[in-house]
């Protein structure tokens, strides 16, 4: 075969292929009903699945009727107990409903008198049929009959739910999320009790069909911003969803950037909290991660502790966290911009000490802090892909001997090791990581430019995130609101965390309609006593 020819038939193929995309044709699961012989079923379904041994397939004699039956399911999936129970023993054993029995209304009767489960659904479609067993229900096929019943016999094992390790908090509630999608969504609906908390399904992935809700109060969100989450989730045309990471690399606004413009958490009372303030949650089947939209920039330094302590004491620990982000943000190109450009701002005697210790070091300030920056960020790394006892101890011992060798050898200076250090722990008190791993990457460019150009490198840094920041959106939200445009009123919850009867209005770009969160009679708690008393 020539080269021409060769790319030729590829070049067909191609086309080929698209034509099939795009009339909808799929080459994995042929686009035909069922017939009406069982044994034909049976064997389209053995070889649409290349006989996989975890499709059970249950042949059973249904004596009223005197017709040959099959259950088929997929092991791992179900509940056998169901299975058996409910299915297999109501087809076998139940004769009193069958004298009503005609070839026109057997699978009605079978569907509302016999079978007990709570949902059946008729099905005559492979693809159809296909999806309801891959999704853990089981297939009711009858001879002489060309529609299939499907019963939703889902189970199997699924981790239970339990305390998140990504989200402590000393004050709150202990549940977490799970991988199962209707587990998580119940465990909103337990904390909002409301018709008006909607839901609506989906499936995105052409291979893996993954599950994917999205669920908002009709009346308090935005439909403005429901509507472009629901497009946007229907425009992913992805082969697999494995985990919620896919879709947010889809659906948000800005992709080159360094800041999560999607908010997820794995507790259930955050995620019904900002459902309440007017957000769309997205749950996706797997994960134990959901998802909300718009997120602000404010919103990764709230904890969920935050509202059930008091006032003053959340807004203390607010401040320290915004600190903390500041600390981690420019503590090493502090350092290199003091000891490199602006040594008159250090004391005297501080600058003797640190003189002394950088005396033998080989290196200037930025090729220490550099060196330091990436070990620990190796170390810590490695820690978080071992197993948990070893990764502790690899990265406890290893940050402890490392340092202490470095020092030593003359590498780096301890003050080096110091600032660094704290560094280090200041980036894990920020509650999100997900803001966290962004003022680690930003930090290694304000090193940079302090390196170069003192503290005006350093504000040249802080100005231009400033300046990204207040560019972002998240589904069309400005990603700094309130404080960029100033909205007042939402300011009582940011860095500050006012009163919750204080906080009268949800925030006014998230929700447009529905304001009010907070009876006038609730507030203040000091003057409707002292009306009380008066009365």
């Amino acid at each position: 075969m020539t080269l021409p020819s060769f790319w030729k038939m590829n070049r067909k193929k191609r086309i080929n292929s698209a034509n099939r995309e795009k009339s909808g044709q799929s080459n994995d699961i042929p686009q035909h009903i069922l017939v009406t012989n069982l044994e034909s079923n049976l064997k389209i379904l053995r070889n649409i699945t290349g006989n996989s041994s975890d499709i059970i397939i249950r042949r059973l004699m249904i004596e009223a009727i005197h017709r040959q039956g099959a259950i088929v399911y997929l092991d791992g999936l179900v509940n056998t107990d169901i299975i058996s129970e409910s299915l297999m023993e109501s087809l076998i054993h139940e004769k009193s409903v069958m004298n009503e029995y005609s070839k026109a209304n057997l699978l009605q009767i079978i569907q509302e008198k016999i079978i007990t489960v709570g949902d059946i659904k008729t099905v005559r479609q492979l693809d159809e049929l296909f999806h309801h067993l891959l999704s853990g229900e089981a297939i009711i096929l009858i001879d002489g009959f060309d529609t299939a019943l499907s019963a939703s016999t889902r189970g199997g094992e699924i981790r239970q739910v339990q305390e998140p390790s990504t989200e402590l908090t000393v004050r709150g509630p202990r549940d977490g999320f799970t991988e199962s999608i209707r587990t998580n969504t119940a465990l909103v609906r337990r904390r909002i009790k409301n018709p008006n908390l909607w839901l609506e399904s989906m499936k995105i992935g052409k291979v893996t069909k993954t599950d994917v809700n999205i669920m908002y109060i009709h009346g308090i969100a935005d439909e403005a911003v429901v509507s472009e989450v629901r497009n946007r989730l229907k425009k992913i045309d992805i082969d697999s969803i494995l985990e919620s990471g896919y879709i947010e690399q889809f659906i948000e606004d800005k992709t080159f950037t360094i800041f999560p413009t999607i908010y997820h958490s794995e507790r259930p009372d955050v995620i019904a909290a900002n459902i309440l303030e007017g957000r769309v949650a997205i749950f996706v089947d797997g994960t134990p991660f959901v998802m909300v939209a718009p997120a602000l920039f404010i919103q990764f330094f709230q904890a969920a502790e935050d509202y059930y302590s008091r006032s003053d004491i959340s807004t203390a620990i607010r401040f320290l966290r915004v600190i903390v982000f500041f600390i981690s943000l420019i503590g090493p190109a502090t350092y290199v911009a003091v000891t490199t450009f602006h040594q008159e701002m250090i004391p005297t005697l501080l600058v003797i000490t640190i003189t002394a210790q950088r005396e033998a070091v080989p290196f200037p300030a930025i090729i220490e802090a550099i060196i330091m920056e990436v070990t620990f960020e190796i170390l810590r790394e490695a820690g978080l892909r071992l197993p948990r006892p070893i990764g502790q101890a690899v990265s406890i011992v290893g940050a402890l001997v490392i340092g202490q060798a470095a020092v030593q050898a003359g590498l780096v200076s301890p003050a080096m090791v110091i600032v660094v250090s704290i560094t280090a722990i200041a980036s894990f008190a920020t509650p999100s990581f997900a803001i966290a791993i962004s003022a680690r990457l930003i930090r290694f460019i304000i090193m940079l430019l302090a390196a170069v150009l003192g503290f005006y490198g350093v504000m040249i840094g802080l100005i231009w995130m400033a300046i990204h920041l207040c560019s972002l959106r998240s589904f069309g939200v400005p990603y700094m609101s309130p404080v960029a445009p100033l909205i007042r009123k939402n300011l009582l919850d940011t860095v500050i965390r006012a009163p919750i009867w204080l906080m009268k209005e949800r925030p006014r770009l998230i929700s447009q309609k529905n304001m009010n969160r907070v009876g006038r009679a609730q507030y203040p708690p000091e003057i409707n006593k002292g009306e009380k008393n008066e009365d």
